[in-house]
């Protein structure tokens, strides 16, 4: 299968070669963490000398006699050379039990350069400062992003079909080695419910999967919609789903932790406060949607909202929906002292369209910039100086821009 560099995430992993910290790498199921781990592995080998690896995957038959945390510790304080750097790399790191243990011991001894992965479902943002007693950092991966998509169909030079293409198929680059519709449908299907009915379900020893999955659809369908888990649960029940506002809360804080939807919470632009009531959630790719819900309800407008936000969170940025009077502006996007405001829309060639997204953003008063991004298939331009582009163009920006 074809691969590329994934500069952005190889770049982070080299800027923090050396340092102290336990380096934790999470996302999605086959977003690309192993591989990720492997490059690296690569990069090392070709600019240091003086340095001893110690992999470890736990996938691979081969270390099955040290998924043990007595035995892991044992068989890396083993592989220990004196006199030169030593990293320690474990790869699907939860297949070992306790394996914190030995982790946080071989941490403490300062002498090991120390990097996992781990299955999103068992190795949680949320856990990682129970699991770790010491100092860690977290290496967060998303699945392809579109300029990575157009890296690797680089045999492809239109611009406007490679998006339509992302659009549908996403960022899960497994899919990409199966050439029928139907496969690469199946292939991210069956990423999508070992998450849900296997690792959710084993995780936190769920009695059944039917509200989670009818839950997890709900969001889908909804992307960009504000939801609140008492709007859901009625609406389930009232759908023949009996759940309650409680299962619904505990059930998206659930998929939120495995990485398949990011909550995206409101902020008042002119009170400058975050609000504590219903907010939005995003899919953690726009592949999944399609693989799962089809063709039905496939709003474009929101389908790029949703593509622009997982843009922005892999760009670094903290994002929020903003709230202005009675206007929404879909996302307030942070990073440092810098701020966006941004409308996405489809289609804003009709004049009606166009008044809807810039109107909201003329009426906020400070002076940070103001983008609307939508499909224009044309080249960035202004309107009372409000910024409008291509999503296409957008996304193919490095991360500065």
């Amino acid at each position: 299968m074809k691969t590329i560099t994934r500069s952005t995430y190889l770049n982070r992993m080299i800027e923090l070669n050396g340092t102290p910290d336990i380096k934790i790498i999470t996302g999605i199921r086959r977003s690309g963490k192993s591989k990720l781990m492997q490059e690296y592995i690569a990069y090392l080998k070709n600019h240091f000398e003086n340095i001893n690896i110690i992999f470890i995957d736990f996938m691979d038959l081969d270390y099955e006699e040290i998924k043990e945390y007595h035995a892991l510790h044992k068989y890396v304080e083993s592989h220990y050379q004196e006199g030169k750097s030593n990293y320690l790399f474990v790869d699907e790191v939860q297949m070992c039990p306790k394996f914190e243990l030995a982790i946080n011991s071989l941490y403490a001894k300062d002498k090991y350069d120390i990097y996992i992965t781990g299955s999103n479902a068992f190795l949680l943002s949320a856990d990682l400062a129970t699991l770790f007693t010491g100092r860690y950092l977290e290496i967060h991966v998303y699945p392809f992003s579109f300029k990575e998509y157009c890296q690797y169909f680089d045999d492809v030079s239109d611009k406007d079909k490679l998006f339509d293409e992302y659009s549908i198929n996403g960022g899960l680059a497994g899919s990409y080695a199966y050439r029928t519709e139907k496969d690469r449908k199946d292939y991210i299907r069956e990423v999508y419910e070992t998450i849900v009915t296997r690792d959710l379900v084993q995780k936190y020893s769920l009695p059944d999967t039917f509200v989670l999955q009818r839950l997890s659809e709900f969001l889908m369908d909804n992307i960009s919609n504000l939801t609140s888990p008492n709007k859901v649960s009625q609406l389930l029940t009232a759908n023949e789903i009996p759940t309650n506002h409680v299962t619904i809360s505990k059930y998206i804080k659930y998929l939120c932790n495995a990485f398949i939807f990011y909550d995206i919470k409101r902020y008042d632009i002119r009170g400058k406060k975050y609000l504590e009531s219903s907010e939005k959630f995003y899919l953690c790719d726009t592949g999944i949607r399609y693989a799962i819900l089809g063709s039905r309800n496939m709003d474009y407008g929101r389908v790029y909202e949703n593509i622009v936000c997982i843009e922005l969170l892999r760009r670094g940025y903290d994002v929020y929906v903003g709230k202005l009077y009675q206007k929404e502006i879909d996302f307030v996007a942070q990073r440092g002292s810098e701020k966006i405001y941004i409308q996405v829309s489809d289609n804003i060639s009709v004049q009606e369209t166009f008044e809807r997204e810039y109107s909201p953003l003329l009426q906020i008063k400070d002076a940070y910039p103001k983008i609307i991004i939508a499909r224009t298939k044309h080249p960035k331009y202004s309107y009372e100086g409000i910024e409008i582009y291509d999503i296409a163009d957008w996304l193919l920006q490095t991360k500065e821009g």
